[in-house]
């Protein structure tokens, strides 16, 4: 491609909006530009990379077994009502009518559409397993779309669905695709974790993360060096401590602490370590029997923190209590609650709560914080003791090999074992061996083929651009003239390096613009381009090219006669 016969569009300064560095990034770059809220218009650079992410995504699943077909993305009301998810999905939805006012969805997602495909089509068992994928726009109305193309609110997504049998054949394709999206991601060039996630709103048994890892990303991530384990935050278990509750060493004492609210301000005051401290959160169960719910509290050591999804599995749905709430219940505003004289009220403790001794908490008065507090001697036992936290940073590995260590994360690929959910709800069956009729299981598997374009920059950047991995970089080699237009030696050498590469099979960008060098350098480095070629006359005088790699100190001087075998070897061209 010649630059003369493509369009780049850069800036020179991101907009005020861009938060993230992806999002700066890809403005300045000109890939994308903004047309409204969370919608952008992908430009020819940045479209190039998207292509190139959809190109192996292709391949892999191809390899796997998959078959793709393409679904409307405008979907029937009924269905979703059908499946229950017309009520459930909530405001992301975007829904419309059509001119007989018949309701229509813009689809998020395409569940429902490829269990009604499968269902009209699948009779026996047979005629199983399938595997359906499609590269297909989606649309999720997000409340407040942000960070570009990593939370927009139209985005390109790979999503796959498979069915099945029996659920040991579902379990197999689950593996088969867990092994498909490591090769997919290796080859993107990412660096990546998988980890054990929540199935969460989509439902299912089973589901794994993939991860892009970025100090930026969203998700926290905790993984074991010694190990091969690794889950999202919100799934890791924290193990209950070794050993048990020591002896009480000293007594109950009341001491007043004005003012300190937060347990870091309260050890700091009365100088003790944080890990001494526990804190009460106030929450309200939900009570379907009275409709009003239940006051409850949870304990938490004082550096810990809560994890919600954890204590909704535990104890049901909740919601965190009103301060005018907590004033009735325990007769003192927030930052001063404690489990002490509570006798009516359920109180459950995480493991670590469970196992202290002589520890600081609220005095349920405001101002005060009581020291020296034990169970048995001044409190009951907690109604119950289960995980309740999030790991941190040297917890103990579930797995018992080595300790956890923290990472954040971008997520960008999900796969699920759904296994009944949509096809009792859509009445998917097939007729088994002995006739019988059985709901089949079901997969699902997705990948966030935008959102991959800002995962690799936000992961690969520097001060000067975008470092883009070799496999989805929108060229892979840049061949920048000095004086083009103006020197027939260098436009020869420039015209002819151009033709060999290009029919090596590189994807090659010749900048053939009557620009300055600094110009052209700056945009070449912007967009990301991982090899660059000057040609030049005073290195033509002494039979060389000027050769640089994106991310190398320095450039080098490689022989005229060799540029094109060096390229090649570079980027693995036989």
């Amino acid at each position: 491609m010649r630059t003369s016969r493509f369009f780049i569009s850069t800036l020179k300064e991101a907009p005020a909006d861009a938060e993230v560095i992806s999002h700066q990034l890809m403005l300045r770059a000109g890939m994308i530009k903004r047309l409204a809220g969370g919608i952008y218009t992908w430009m020819p650079v940045g479209l190039r990379v998207v292509r190139k992410v959809e190109r192996i995504i292709r391949e892999e699943m191809n390899r796997a077994g998959a078959i793709e077909l393409s679904m409307p993305a405008v979907q029937p009301a009924e269905l979703w009502q059908e499946s229950g998810r017309w009520e459930k999905y909530g405001p992301e939805l975007l829904r419309c009518k059509d001119r007989h006012q018949r309701d229509f969805v813009i689809g998020p997602t395409h569940e429902e559409v490829i269990t009604d495909v499968v269902r009209r089509e699948v009779r026996s068992y047979r005629q199983l397993p399938l595997h359906f994928y499609q590269v297909q726009v989606k649309f999720r109305d997000e409340i407040r779309p942000r960070f570009g193309v990593m939370r927009g609110r139209e985005f390109l997504m790979k999503d796959g669905y498979s069915f099945h049998s029996s659920f040991a054949d579902l379990q197999r394709e689950y593996r088969n695709m867990f092994d498909t999206y490591t090769r997919i991601f290796t080859r993107l060039g990412l660096r990546f974790r998988a980890v054990a996630a929540d199935t969460g709103s989509i439902g299912g048994t089973g589901s794994h993360e993939f991860h892009v890892l970025a100090d930026s990303g969203e998700d926290a991530l905790a993984y074991c060096r010694d190990s091969d384990y690794a889950a999202n935050v919100e799934l890791a278990e924290a193990l209950a401590p070794s050993g048990g509750r020591a002896a009480a060493a000293t007594g109950l004492e009341k001491v007043a602490t004005p003012g300190r609210t937060k347990c870091e301000e309260v050890a700091t005051l009365l100088g003790v370590p944080l890990q001494t401290t526990v804190k009460a959160v106030a929450i309200v169960l939900d009570s379907a029997a009275d409709g009003r719910g239940r006051f409850a509290l949870i304990l938490l050591r004082g550096d810990h923190n809560l994890n919600e999804l954890k204590a909704q599995k535990q104890l049901g749905d909740f919601r965190f209590a009103r301060d005018d709430e907590i004033v009735v219940a325990l007769g003192c505003p927030p930052g001063y609650i404690g489990p002490v004289g509570v006798t009516d009220l359920p109180v459950y403790a995480d493991r670590s709560v469970a196992v202290m001794s002589d520890f600081v908490c609220g005095a349920n008065e405001s101002g005060f914080h009581l020291v020296g507090v034990n169970f048995l001697r001044d409190l009951p036992e907690p109604t119950m003791v289960c995980d309740l936290r999030n790991v941190v940073d040297g917890d103990p590995s579930p797995d018992g090999r080595g300790q956890l260590e923290l990472c954040r994360g971008i997520e960008v690929g999900h796969i699920f074992q759904l296994r009944t959910k949509y096809a009792e709800a859509l009445k998917c069956s097939f007729l088994d061996e002995s006739g019988q009729s059985r709901i089949m299981e079901m997969g699902c598997y997705g990948i966030g083929v935008t959102r991959i374009v800002g995962a690799a920059i936000e992961q690969g950047h520097d001060e000067r651009g975008i470092v883009f991995p070799e496999a989805i970089a929108p060229f892979e080699v840049c061949i920048v003239p000095m004086a083009y237009a103006k020197s027939e030696a260098v436009r020869r050498v420039s015209d002819s390096l151009y033709a060999e590469l290009t029919a090596a099979g590189l994807d090659v960008l010749l900048d053939d613009r009557n620009e300055r060098p600094g110009v052209m350098f700056a945009e070449m480095e912007l967009i990301g381009i991982p090899h660059r070629v000057v040609v030049g006359e005073r290195g033509l005088a002494q039979g060389k090219l000027e050769y640089k790699g994106r991310v190398d100190p320095e450039s080098t001087m490689v022989p005229l006669a060799e540029i094109g075998e060096f390229l090649k070897k570079r980027l693995c061209v036989a």
